[in-house]
C-alpha cells in the first residue's frame, strides 16, 4: 500500500488540538488493515516528521437513523494515535 492509501486523513477536534500543544500526538484515521510499521512509515513520508510512537484502536461503528425509521449504520474505522519526535509539528490548515 502506497502511504495515502494507508493515511486517510487527519482529524481536527478540541482534544486532538489539546494533544498537539501539550503531548505534540495528533490523531490520524488509518486504513483497517494497516499496521503500526506502515503507519509510522506513510506519516513519516507524507509530513517529513520523525514519529517515535504509534497507538491505534478500531473504533467500531454507530447506529444512526436521519428523518427516518430505519437505522443505518456508520462504517468503523481505524483511529491512531501518533506521537512525533520534540520540535517536530504537523502544520493542519
Amino acid at each position: 500500500m502506497n502511504p495515502f492509501e494507508i493515511i486517510k486523513t487527519v482529524r481536527l477536534t478540541e482534544k486532538g488540538t489539546r494533544q498537539a500543544d501539550k503531548y505534540n500526538q495528533y490523531t490520524v484515521v488509518a486504513d483497517r488493515l494497516a499496521t503500526k510499521p506502515q503507519i509510522r512509515q506513510a506519516v513519516q513520508e507524507l509530513f517529513k516528521v520523525k514519529v517515535t510512537r504509534v497507538n491505534t484502536l478500531n473504533v467500531r461503528g454507530k447506529l444512526r437513523r436521519q428523518r427516518t425509521l430505519q437505522e443505518g449504520r456508520t462504517s468503523s474505522w481505524k483511529k491512531a494515535i501518533v506521537t512525533l519526535k520534540e520540535g517536530d509539528k504537523i502544520i493542519l490548515t
